[in-house]
C-alpha cells in the first residue's frame, strides 16, 4: 500500500506565489504517484492565515481546478506558528505523514524524495535541514549562528539550521497534538515528542516572489518566543546573577569597613558612585522584563483560548 502523504502550507499575503508554488507541487506529486512512491489519494493543503489579498481566492480556484489541492481558511489571522500546526492538526488522522513547508519555495521541493525514503526507513520524523547559508546577508547568517549556540547553551533541544521543512508521521503528529500551550515554538517543541527523527540535507533557496513575512522586528520577536518557550534557563540566570552581584557587594563592603579602620574615612567618588546606581538599575530593569516575558506567558495559558479557529476545510477525499 503506497503512503498517503499531505502537504501543509501556510499562506499569509501569497497571492504572487501561489501559481508557481501550485504547479512545481503538482509536477513533483504527479511524479511521485507515476512511481508509487504517494497514494493517489494524497493532498497538498494550504492554510489561509487571514490574509488581506486574494490568498484564499486563489486557494480555491486551484481547489475548483483540481482535487490535488486542498485549503484551510482560519476565521482570522494567527501568525505562521498556529497556522502550521492548525493544518497539521486538521489532516493528521488523514495522512501516513505529513511534510510541512512554506510557501515561498525557498525549501527545496526535490527534498520531498528523500524524505519520503528516509521516512520508509522507521523514522516519525525527518527534519529538513539547511547544508549552507549563503542567501542569507551576513548579518542574518551570524545572528542565526548566535541564536541556535544561545538555544543549545539554554537547553533547547532545536535542530540547528532546521525551519519548519519537515516529515511528520501520523503517531508524531498525535504526539504533538498532547502538547497543549498557548505560545508555540515549533521547532523546539517537535524534538521534545521523542520518537525516531532523521536529518535530510537541502540547500535553500531565494523567495520567488513577495516579501518576507519575518523582518527584523518579527525575527527578534520569535527569538524571543523561542528561548521562553522552550527554557526556563534566563530566570534561573537573574538568580545567580543577583547572587554573584549580593556576594560582591558583601566583599566589597566589608573591604570598606576594613578600609575605614585601617586608613581612616575617604572621599566618596560621585562618578563611581552614579555608573553603580545606574548599573544595577539597568540590572533590575532587565530582570524584570524577562520575568515580565514569563508571566505574560503564563496570563495567556492559563487562560486556554483557542488556538485556531478554522472556518472552512476544502478537501475531497477519494
Amino acid at each position: 500500500m503506497t503512503t498517503i502523504l499531505y502537504m501543509v502550507v501556510p499562506c499569509y499575503n501569497e497571492e504572487q506565489v501561489l501559481d508557481e508554488t501550485s504547479h512545481r507541487l503538482k509536477s513533483k506529486y504527479e511524479a511521485l504517484i507515476a512511481e508509487q512512491k504517494i497514494s493517489t489519494k494524497s493532498r497538498i493543503v494550504y492554510v489561509n492565515d487571514g490574509s488581506k489579498d486574494k490568498t484564499w481566492e486563489k486557494i480555491q480556484e486551484k481547489h475548483q481546478e483540481n482535487q490535488m489541492f486542498s485549503g484551510i481558511n482560519l476565521s482570522r489571522n494567527r501568525g505562521h506558528q498556529n497556522a502550521l500546526l492548525a493544518g497539521l492538526m486538521t489532516v493528521r488522522a488523514l495522512a501516513d505523514c505529513v511534510i510541512s513547508m512554506d510557501a515561498d519555495l525557498q525549501d527545496d521541493i526535490d527534498a520531498i524524495d528523500k524524505m519520503l525514503e528516509a521516512f520508509e526507513t522507521g523514522p516519525d520524523v525527518v527534519y529538513g535541514v539547511r547544508d549552507n547559508r549563503e542567501t542569507d546577508t551576513v548579518f542574518k547568517r551570524r545572528t542565526a549562528g548566535a541564536f541556535y549556540k544561545l538555544m543549545e547553551g539554554l537547553g533547547s533541544q532545536s535542530i540547528p539550521n532546521h525551519a519548519d521543512f519537515r516529515l511528520m508521521s501520523q503517531r508524531a503528529l498525535d504526539g504533538l497534538a498532547q502538547f497543549p500551550e498557548q505560545n508555540l515554538f515549533l521547532r523546539g517543541m517537535v524534538p521534545l515528542i521523542g520518537y525516531p527523527s532523521s536529518i535530510v540535507y537541502y540547500k535553500r533557496g531565494e523567495r520567488f516572489a513577495g516579501e518576507s513575512k519575518y523582518p527584523l522586528k518579527k525575527m527578534v520577536s520569535f527569538a524571543v518566543d523561542g528561548i521562553t518557550s522552550t527554557s526556563a534557563a534566563p530566570m534561573r540566570l537573574i538568580f545567580w546573577t543577583g547572587l554573584v552581584c549580593f556576594l560582591g557587594a558583601l566583599i566589597w563592603a566589608i573591604y570598606i569597613i576594613i578600609n575605614h579602620f585601617m586608613y581612616g574615612p575617604d572621599v566618596a567618588g560621585w562618578a563611581s558612585l552614579m555608573v553603580v546606581i545606574i548599573g544595577f538599575g539597568g540590572a533590575i530593569l532587565l530582570a524584570l522584563g524577562v520575568i515580565g516575558e514569563y508571566i505574560g506567558k503564563i496570563f495567556l495559558e492559563v487562560k486556554q483560548r483557542p488556538r485556531y479557529l478554522v472556518e472552512e476545510f476544502l478537501n475531497d477525499e477519494v
